[in-house]
């Protein structure tokens, strides 16, 4: 759970490196919460919502994003927008790789076919092992108290 909470602790810290467990745990935090919220807003307001729609107006069946237990996902999603670029720019920087690489992964995912290729690229480097001892962004988060990092 430590590993899970970490970036949320480093709400906004963008500097230094983050190892693939915290990156990857943090992820299956997001999964878990976006799971138990989707499910509850379905559970609790979905087949109503289903059933009311109105077929004049097709984005009526939206409703149930913005009421009740669907307001839980916006504020989740809001409260994890910053730290999940953080922890992404950390990781990115284990892998000696500048944090603007992140931005360039975003904008090549906007393209069509070039998307479903940046973002697989992007996972790929994000389960990665990071540089060993220390880079220029920071000490190596697997072993801070190597000797290499007082040279």
């Amino acid at each position: 759970m430590e590993w899970m909470l970490m970036p949320l602790r480093k709400y906004a810290q963008f500097s230094g490196r983050s190892r693939r467990k915290e990156f990857w745990m943090f992820a299956l935090l997001n999964m878990i919460v976006y799971s138990v919220v989707i499910g509850l807003m379905v559970a609790t307001s979905g087949a109503s919502a289903f059933a009311g729609a109105n077929s004049a107006n097709p984005l009526a069946i939206y409703t149930s994003l913005f009421t009740g237990v669907g307001l839980l996902l916006a504020v989740w999603a809001l409260a994890v927008f910053i730290p999940s670029i953080a922890v992404s720019v950390r990781r990115l920087h284990d892998r000696d790789m500048s944090g603007w690489w992140y931005l360039g992964f975003i904008v090549a995912s906007m393209i069509p076919f070039i998307g479903l290729i940046a973002s697989i690229a992007f996972i790929v480097i994000m389960a990665l092992p990071g540089t060993p001892g220390p880079n220029r962004y920071g000490p190596d988060p697997k072993d801070p108290g190597s000797a290499e990092v007082f040279r």
